[in-house]
């Protein structure tokens, strides 16, 4: 008896399988939108210094090296073979969308900034207002028409009579936490 049972759980074990593969496969026409629906959390990845193009117009001739750090941060690269050179540069991976990548030059006369070259930098507002832009839903408009609020009346308004006042009402004043006699 407990041999047929076995075998009887084998075959329906091997039968359930073979309609979970026959389902699988047609789920390629009408089940495809189910299984985009479901996709995993893709997060933003900022990598980098964030240069504005308020903070390369803050740039001056003739600052100091710790000027510019400053004003920039601390430079991504610098490099013993170019001294004189920082590098700044940005990447931003958004899901769905190309990586951007913005690069800064910084070069420096000795220890005194000479000049800059880069990419356009984008204002602090861009950048934040292209950190904050999600994909937008349709979302329907609330509101009910005549018709439909006529359907449910407005609740009649509560007597005050009719709660009786000692009954679980809260006191108005509370004791001190503490006594006055300290």
């Amino acid at each position: 008896m407990l041999a047929q049972a076995r075998c009887s759980a084998r075959v329906a074990l091997i039968l359930l399988t073979g309609v979970v593969v026959a389902a699988c496969g047609s789920l390629e026409g009408s089940g495809s939108r189910l299984i985009s629906a479901v996709t995993p959390y893709k997060v933003s990845v900022v990598q980098g210094n964030f240069v504005s193009r308020e903070q390369v117009e803050a740039l001056q001739p003739g600052m100091s090296r710790q000027q510019v750090r400053e004003i920039l941060g601390t430079p991504l690269v610098t490099s013993l073979f170019h001294a004189n050179r920082w590098e700044y540069v940005f990447t931003l991976k958004k899901p769905g969308e190309d990586v951007q990548t913005r690069k800064l030059t910084v070069f420096f006369d000795g220890d005194v900034f000479a000049r800059s070259e880069g990419d356009d930098m984008p204002t602090e507002a861009e950048f934040v207002g292209t950190l904050s832009s999600r994909v937008k839903k349709n979302v329907p408009v609330l509101e009910a028409t005549e018709a439909q609020l006529a359907r449910y009346p407005a609740p009649a308004p509560v007597q005050a009579a009719s709660v009786p006042a000692a009954a679980g009402a809260a006191p108005t004043s509370y004791p001190p936490l503490e006594s006055a006699t300290r």
